[in-house]
């Protein structure tokens, strides 16, 4: 779903934007942190729905899965569903989070019926599809009074530690990737781009009233006294996760320019330096390393004439 436009590879499934774009387990577990529990009541509080009724919630673009579930936790009496035009991303979704309906499809083709949801959500979805398209097939498929949830990650903070720091031979391979990469005009990703005035103008304009915004600040500092040993271990290796996942992008996308050697090095050096942070952390030497996200959340409401 992320990313409209996107075809199938030659193995029948649409799996492009998890090989080329994001990787599954870079979205998952950095959203699994961004989704975290101990954020709820601030993400609840901008969304605004009645968790003691029996609501039907879809997820556009749910990518696999993470933000779904914090919304089946959130509210144990709605129904979700979770929908995304990636094969990948739902097989993943469908064995790591239970509770939850996930299907394959694309937004210019969303199989469900017209006024059927009391609430309809996406998460770094809007910048990548047509305003028209995003917001008429949300207005098509909620009900009267129903919600619509824009959730957009703005600029934040990330400063790693210095143990991450690139050797040379990493800045050879990233500068040689980044010569021959052209993912972002391939598949036209974020194509249609917003400020924070302009994302709830963009929605009200497509027929949205009572329109609101809020910001979600998550403070992902895995040295901070707050957080578990646990916590701090998965923001670390959420990092590591998308690393790997960047390498692995590369030779999907670019087989012709580097060899399964190269790419095995790089990983191989990469997880050796999340290695040293791990133990760095568990020996309490603090590097103050953190990534700040700061997410928007727009909300709408249809009312019908």
């Amino acid at each position: 779903m992320e990313g409209s436009g996107i075809g199938r590879e030659e193995n029948g499934m649409n799996d492009i934007w998890s090989k080329r774009v994001q990787g599954t387990k870079t979205l998952y577990y950095s959203r699994k942190l961004r989704f975290n529990d101990m954020f709820a009541e601030r993400y609840k509080a901008l969304f605004d729905v009645n968790e003691d009724r029996s609501l039907r919630i879809l997820e556009i673009g749910c990518g696999p899965g993470a933000l779904a579930g914090a919304l089946h936790r959130w509210y144990p009496k709605a129904e979700v569903t979770g929908v995304d035009r990636d094969s990948a991303f739902i097989s993943f979704a469908r064995k790591h989070e239970n509770g939850i309906t996930f299907v394959e499809g694309d937004i210019t083709a969303l199989p469900f019926a017209d006024n059927s949801f009391d609430v309809v959500i996406s998460h770094t979805v809007s910048e990548h599809i047509e305003p028209s398209i995003f917001y008429g097939v949300q207005m098509r498929l909620l009900k009267e009074n129903g919600s619509c949830l824009v959730l957009s990650s703005r600029r934040g903070i990330h400063i790693a530690p210095d143990c991450l720091s690139s050797s040379d031979v990493e800045k050879r391979f990233w500068e040689k990737a980044k010569r021959y990469d052209d993912t972002l005009n391939q598949y036209s990703i974020c194509r249609y781009p917003m400020n924070e005035a302009q994302l709830p103008a963009s929605m009200e304009s497509y027929g949205f009233r009572n329109t609101s915004t809020g910001f979600v600040t998550v403070d992902l500092t895995p040295d901070h006294p707050k957080y578990s040993n646990t916590i701090a271990h998965e923001m670390i290796d959420a990092d590591r996760y998308a690393d790997i996942d960047a390498i692995d992008s590369v030779f999907y996308k670019m087989p012709e320019y580097f060899t399964v050697k190269e790419i095995e090095e790089m990983k191989r050096m990469t997880h050796a330096k999340y290695d040293i942070r791990i133990a760095q952390y568990d020996r309490g030497e603090r590097q103050w390393d953190t990534n700040v996200v700061i997410i928007m959340v727009i909300r709408g409401v249809k009312f019908d004439v």
